[in-house]
Order: structure tokens, then C-alpha cells, then sequence
């Protein structure tokens, strides 16, 4: 009896014959991944993807991929880190999209749903993707996932998330990371794409928590930074970190998340990369709101953007709807939005009334 591999509609392969039923378990390799986003971790997650696959990376402005074309390297986010010769890049969504058993959003959120409205035309509903996207809408609170169903269509979509700095990945310094979704075999399939080397991936069926985790890291970030710019020193440090994380994991289970996401990689793994790395954007706007800047004066010339801005406003708001406790969130958004000094802040916060930690938290 010969036995043939074919493959099914996912891309796996299972063996047939008339003595032989199920899968065994072979798993093809991408061929062609899309990368939609030409910033910092799109540019990295195009390096990570291109060990194995042919990648396009797809940029906003046509001088921009022209320019990153032209020189294999992306100068404004990731400099003196040179393209692999498997990555195309263009401006042009049809282009880049076309062939690819794979398409990662790589968005900032605040520019997502516009983005992926402007591009819906060109991309068909049958290409799974995976976001890579860090942030909640500050209108609808959407996660990146829904917004990615709600303007490109019906389709697998798994998440992305963890300590990862794009700055740390483009040069291949080992990381971990978790990529979370309810369709198992895309979970896997990525992972499998991407777990190489130093660049190592576990996968998690909690793609809620996954995504809130990964959005209200960053208001941790900006508040580790403002205990910097106060030089509070590592005690406050660590118990504003440590309560914040018990803040949102509290807020992340109440929309639906599981507890122990928030201690994994995309949790805890994350708040310690964004609080504490010189890369962090959020920790740096932190510490110099810290340090006594205005906020509009920070933001005014940033390259990158800092999504725990728009995140401090968008759980302020949703906590106070849900009658969720939030201090730490509420004082950063008052220091933010409504000017409160960063001294003050910290004194409010100390004189809370005391509680059990765990009961309470």
C-alpha cells in the first residue's frame, strides 16, 4: 500500500491510504508571509519570519518603502540593522499581500481601523492573520483582533505578545513570546514559523487576556517612568509595579481574561521589559513627566508612539463605567490629562486605606 501526503485546507498535511485515517501530524512550512506595517516590530517580525519564508513587508508611504528597498534598512526605527535579501518590500497592498498564507498587522492602534479600512479592498478573506498590536482603541475599547475582523472580514486571527522589543529582535537577542487565539492549528503554525534560535514561542488559548495585557502594560510603563523621573528609588518602584499588575489583571479578568495570563510572558514578562528598559517608550514619557515636562511637550516630536497614553484615558473611562478599582490608573490619568502633580500623586496613593492584599486586590 502507498501512502500519500496531501495537503488540507490549513496548510497541514495527513496521510492517506485504506489502512490509514487522521492526521500525522506534519505540519507544511509558510511559504509567504505578509507584513503590513513598516515600523519598529513589523520591521523585526519581517527579519524573524524571513529565516523560513519569503516576506513582504508593506509600508504606508511609497518614498518610505522605496527608500527601505533601496538601502535594506529601515533608518528611522531600527538603524544599522539590514534587511535579509528574502524581504520585498512596497507600498502597494495588493503587491504585498499577494501569495501570503500569512498577514501580521503591525499598526499602531490609534492609526489601525483606518489603516486596514484603506487596505480591505486589497486583501482577501480567506488569508489568516496575526497582530502584533499593543494598544486598545480609545472610542470602542476594541482589542486589536476585533478590529482586525470588523474592517478586513471573517478570518483566523491570532495574537501576538510578550517582553519583545523590536530594537532587541531585529539583532537577535533571545526573547520569549506567547501567541494566543481560539483557531489551535493557526496558533501553531506560527509559532512554528517564528520558534527559531533565540527567538522562542509558546502558545495560549486566552487571546483576551493576551491583548489586555498587552495594552495596559504600557500605563505600568509610563508610571514606572514617572517614579524614575521623581527618583522615588526600587522600593516604590517595585510596589507600584507590583499593585499595578494586580490592577490589571483585576481589569482584564472582568472583561473576560484568565488570571494566570497576567503572570506569563504577555503579563508580568511584559511589564518587566516596558518598566524597566531604556527602549521604553512609555517608561521614557513617564519619566519625564517625572522629571516635571508637559505632556504635549514630550508626545511633540516622538517618532514612535506611546500607546499608554490614549490606554490611561480609554481604562479610566471603561473602570469608572464598570465600577472597577483602579487607583494607580486613575492618579496617572490625572497627572496626564488633568495636570495633577507627579509629588502629590504618589502621596495620595500612600495614604490609601490599608487592606488585605490578596482579599482585597
Amino acid at each position: 500500500m502507498t501512502l500519500v501526503a496531501v495537503r488540507d485546507d490549513r496548510g497541514y498535511h495527513r496521510e492517506c491510504g485504506s489502512m490509514v485515517a487522521g492526521s500525522c501530524g506534519v505540519r507544511t512550512r509558510m511559504k509567504r508571509v505578509a507584513v503590513l506595517g513598516a515600523g519598529g516590530m513589523g520591521t523585526a517580525l519581517a527579519l524573524l519570519f524571513a529565516r523560513t519564508a519569503q516576506v513582504t513587508l508593506w509600508a504606508r508611504e511609497s518614498a518610505r518603502a522605496s527608500e527601505i528597498a533601496r538601502t535594506r534598512e529601515n533608518a528611522r526605527h531600527l538603524p544599522g540593522v539590514r534587511l535579509s535579501d528574502s524581504i520585498d518590500v512596497t507600498h502597494d497592498a495588493a503587491t504585498a499581500v499577494h501569495g501570503a498564507e500569512l498577514i501580521v498587522v503591525a499598526i499602531p492602534t490609534s492609526y489601525l481601523r483606518a489603516t486596514l479600512n484603506s487596505l480591505a479592498i486589497s486583501i482577501p478573506t480567506a488569508i489568516p492573520a496575526l497582530s502584533v498590536v499593543k494598544g486598545i482603541e480609545n472610542e470602542t475599547f476594541a482589542r486589536p483582533s476585533e478590529i482586525i475582523l470588523a474592517t478586513l472580514g471573517q478570518r483566523p486571527v491570532a495574537v501576538l505578545s510578550g517582553p519583545s522589543h523590536a530594537e532587541e529582535l531585529a539583532r537577535g537577542l533571545p526573547a520569549s513570546v506567547v501567541i494566543a487565539g481560539s483557531d489551535e492549528r493557526l496558533c501553531e503554525r506560527a509559532r512554528d514559523a517564528l520558534n527559531h534560535g533565540m527567538f522562542r514561542v509558546y502558545t495560549n488559548p486566552d487571546a483576551i487576556g493576551v491583548e489586555v495585557a498587552g495594552a495596559l502594560k504600557n500605563i505600568l510603563g509610563i508610571a514606572a517612568g514617572v517614579c524614575d523621573g521623581l527618583n522615588l528609588g526600587d522600593n516604590a518602584k517595585a510596589a507600584v509595579l507590583t499593585r499595578g499588575l494586580a490592577e490589571i489583571t483585576r481589569f482584564g479578568v472582568d472583561l473576560g481574561a484568565k488570571p494566570s495570563t497576567f503572570f506569563g510572558l504577555a503579563g508580568v514578562g511584559d511589564v518587566i521589559t516596558t518598566c524597566f528598559s531604556k527602549f521604553g517608550r512609555n517608561r521614557s514619557v513617564g519619566e519625564r513627566i517625572g522629571r516635571g515636562e508637559k505632556l504635549d511637550d514630550v508626545l511633540r516630536g516622538m517618532v514612535n508612539v506611546a500607546e499608554g497614553v490614549p490606554t490611561t484615558r480609554s481604562v479610566h473611562h471603561l473602570a469608572k463605567e464598570r465600577g472597577l478599582d483602579v487607583p494607580i490608573t486613575d492618579e496617572l490619568y490625572e497627572i496626564l490629562f488633568k495636570g495633577k502633580p507627579p509629588k502629590s500623586v504618589i502621596a495620595d496613593l500612600m495614604v490609601r486605606d490599608p487592606k488585605v492584599e490578596w482579599a482585597q486586590s
